[in-house]
């Protein structure tokens, strides 16, 4: 839009909005060289050593045009040939350095690019890794998440490059235009002048693309969902079984389509302000050249000079175009650059609360009036939970799917913090602690828990894995959880690799894995063990087995454990019965079926589906 020159407020506010495009460049680029200096500091120092010698010869070229031309044109004069060699060998020599340099540049800025991808891809992972679970309740942080791991791979070796382009067009600009001034001080200006239009497109084309972007994640993550469904391991079964091959590619092709649809319109006007830019630009340039001939034909430059003047003007040309390149690939990477540093700023604060280290144990653990919903929920998931454990007691959580046991044993952990109420640990709200202090209290075993494809050893010692592993307390584990012998068994014992994803590898069973979870939480040696369906996928026999010997394999500590099999938990030292996020009953076994509550109807309606009668079997 244009600007009123009679306007003074639309003046002030043209200056205000021009000082902060310079104000965020250069804090773009001061940021993009902090990031690049921390991440190779010493490649950086030689790509710019690289670009200033560059520079200097590409300066020295054009005055090494001009000797030449000049030796050339006394020929006529009398002088003889070898007048002309010394200029023609050092504007040989320049060239083949330029060209070496050239050369030497693309493979440094390579490896300089993939130090800075690293350096970002570790930020990125220490927060991802570190934010709080809750955030991965948020369509939103998914969104920015794929954003940034999207960009993690480009944008910081777009601003590497940027960067040094920079540098070494600066540099070369400066050489160029001394050299330019030395043969007509008119011409430097008009030149310079020729890379505004590419300039004041490009601040526009940088927009447009971080606009595409952030509204194209949402159809990017679906589309990467889809890719999921058909080439992974664990959904290959079912893609097979229900036919779901071709219904798959339809949706995978209709997401590409609207995408594909929405890039072409964005390319289209991105090619339009590209053409706008360097149309200006070449108008510019056109009229210098214009100028140039109107100083030979009047006398102000000689033949000579001429010549170095066109070569002076086509490289200084070249050279201010790179240099806006380097502005709008900084600016336009800096549109990313700052949505990573909202993303990073997730995790300035993991684990990071202030507060007080956990104790090694626990007399009691408390849960008063707990209450919690997930983020984006109006509902919700717990509501005025209390619950009690002691030392060295077996408590079970038992209720029907979506009561809130799993929400309730992760609020226990520490991996969720309530919305109201508290967690006493002997009376101390474990908000009061640091969060990773209260984890290294807990050994938490989900009943989606995580299969590494590693070796059987470090699956279980990935339970204590700030720890050097200990091979006997690896195999103790092992014992305590009943996998020794079939780990043990293994083509390379302890270190066969758990997936068939790597040559040498092998896989277990469902219940051999739930022995390895189990493995894992006892290597972990906490004082509360908690147990989310830790006999999903055992046989009655190996369940039987399992709980017959849990009290001795947890070696004295606490268990709060969730099971939808009745039977497994007759012998815990005290049963929470929960019903739509609300502790409904709580007590022995024995107590509970005398009260004929929810827990003896949900008791018996099992026993009777188990034993197939019509009436239930008589309990004691």
């Amino acid at each position: 839009m244009a600007v009123d020159p009679n306007d003074p407020l639309a003046l002030r506010a043209a200056a205000r909005s021009e000082r902060k495009s310079l104000g965020r460049l250069s804090r773009l680029i001061r940021t993009s060289l902090r990031l690049v200096w921390s991440a190779g500091r010493g490649v950086l120092v030689t790509l710019t050593v690289l670009q200033l010698l560059s520079a200097a010869a590409l300066a020295g070229s054009v005055l090494a045009v001009q000797a030449v031309l000049n030796a050339i044109l006394a020929l006529g004069d009398g002088r003889g040939v070898d007048t002309v060699v010394v200029p023609i060998l050092v504007f040989a020599a320049l060239t083949a350095f330029t060209a070496i340099a050239s050369a030497v540049d693309g493979q440094l800025q390579r490896v300089l690019g993939e130090l800075v991808v690293r350096r970002m891809w570790h930020r990125i992972l220490t927060v991802a890794t570190g934010v709080d679970l809750q955030q991965f309740e948020s369509p939103d942080f998914y969104d920015r998440l794929n954003r940034v791991q999207t960009n993690a791979m480009v944008r910081p070796h777009q601003v590497t490059q940027g960067l040094l382009a920079m540098i070494g067009s600066l540099a070369a600009s400066i050489g160029l235009g001394l050299a330019l001034v030395g043969i007509s001080p008119i011409l430097l200006p008009l030149v310079v002048l020729g890379g505004v239009p590419v300039l004041l497109t490009s601040r526009r084309e940088s927009k447009l693309e971080f606009d595409f972007s952030v509204a194209q994640t949402p159809r990017i993550r679906l589309r990467g969902y889809f890719i999921l469904l058909q080439t992974g391991r664990d959904e290959a079964k079912e893609v097979r079984a229900f036919g779901l091959r071709h219904w798959l590619l339809r949706r995978f092709d209709a997401l590409y389509t609207d995408y594909l649809t929405a890039l072409r319109e964005h390319a289209k006007r991105r090619m339009v302000l590209n053409l706008l830019g360097q149309t200006g630009s070449a108008l510019v340039l056109g009229a210098t050249l214009l100028v140039l001939v109107w100083l030979i034909s009047d006398g102000q430059i000689s033949i000579g000079g001429a010549g170095a003047a066109i070569v002076a003007i086509r490289f200084l040309a070249t050279q201010v175009q790179s240099l806006m390149t380097g502005m709008q690939s900084i600016f336009e990477s800096g549109l990313f650059l700052d949505d990573l540093n909202h993303f990073l700023t997730l995790g300035s604060d993991a684990d990071g609360r202030p507060g007080t280290d956990a104790p090694v144990g626990f007399d009691t653990l408390r849960v008063e009036g707990v209450h919690f919903r997930y983020p984006g929920s109006e509902q919700e998931a717990l509501r005025g939970v209390d619950l009690e454990l002691r030392d060295g007691e077996i408590v079970a959580l038992v209720g029907e799917n979506g009561s809130g046991k799993t929400t309730l044993t992760k609020l226990i952990g520490g991996l969720y913090s309530p919305s109201e109420g508290q967690i006493l640990w002997d009376g101390v709200d474990t908000e009061t602690f640091r969060p990773a202090s209260l984890r290294e209290r807990v050994t938490v075993v989900f009943q989606d828990f995580v299969r590494y494809a590693l070796p059987a050893g470090e699956n279980i010692a990935v339970g204590r894995i700030d720890e050097q592993p200990d091979p006997e307390r690896i195999r103790a584990a092992a014992r305590s959880a009943g996998v020794e012998a079939t780990l043990a068994g293994l083509p390379n014992g302890f270190d066969t690799i758990l997936s068939r994803l790597f040559t040498g590898g092998v896989d277990l069973s469902g219940g051999q894995w739930q022995r390895v979870a189990l493995a894992r939480s006892f290597y972990r040696d906490a004082p509360l063990v908690i147990l989310d369906e830790p006999s999903a996928a055992l046989d009655p026999r190996a369940e039987h087995e399992l709980f017959s010997t849990l009290r001795a394999a947890l070696h004295g500590r606490s268990a709060l454990f969730i099971s939808h099999r009745f039977s497994t938990v007759r012998g815990a030292d005290r049963i929470y019965v929960l019903h739509d996020g609300e502790v409904v009953e709580h007590g022995t076994h024995d107590e509970l079926i005398g009260r004929r509550g929810r827990y003896a109807e949900l008791y018996e309606m099992q026993a009777m589906s188990t034993v197939g009668i019509d009436e239930p079997p008589s309990v004691p």
